[in-house]
């Protein structure tokens, strides 16, 4: 089985190759996929140019690391990290309008967000059905002004 190895280089990359993608999709999150990617190029090349089985075991791990830096720098730049407002609702709420519900006395009221009853302040006393935005969150009282259409 050696003899046939050695006999024909670019069969062994190309089936390790295939292996390799083969076993990435039934699941391994990324592992294996730059490895095959490698595995293939090597095949494809020692096709073409055949070279002894030291350079490939080197352009295979070579190409093994540059491919799977390359794809990790595409998509560092490619997707954009997100606030983590994870469990943080009330930070969610930036920006939301919505209607009072009753008017505020001394600067504190209450509004309804979806199903919820908010806790709000707004500098101005503001009557009940007054449209109002989020401004600001501060522990369960949410920062409200009047919108002006």
């Amino acid at each position: 089985m050696l003899e046939a190895i050695a006999a024909n280089p670019s069969w062994f990359w190309l089936s390790l190759g295939g292996l390799l993608l083969a076993a990435e999709m039934l699941g391994a999150s990324g592992y294996m996929l730059w490895s095959g990617v490698a595995a293939v190029v090597v095949g494809a090349l020692v096709w073409l140019f055949p070279f002894s089985w030291e350079m490939q075991g080197v352009l295979f791990a070579v190409l093994t690391v540059v491919s799977a830096f390359l794809w990790w720098y595409w998509l560092s730049k490619r997707t954009k990290p997100q606030p983590a407002m994870l469990n943080q609702r009330s930070h969610q709420l930036l920006g939301t309008r919505a209607t009072l519900t009753e008017p505020t006395v001394d600067g504190f009221g209450r509004m309804r967000v979806g199903d919820s009853s908010w806790r709000i302040y707004s500098a101005n006393e503001l009557a009940i059905g007054t449209e109002v935005e989020v401004i600001l969150v501060e522990g369960n009282t949410l920062h409200v002004r009047a919108v002006h259409r």
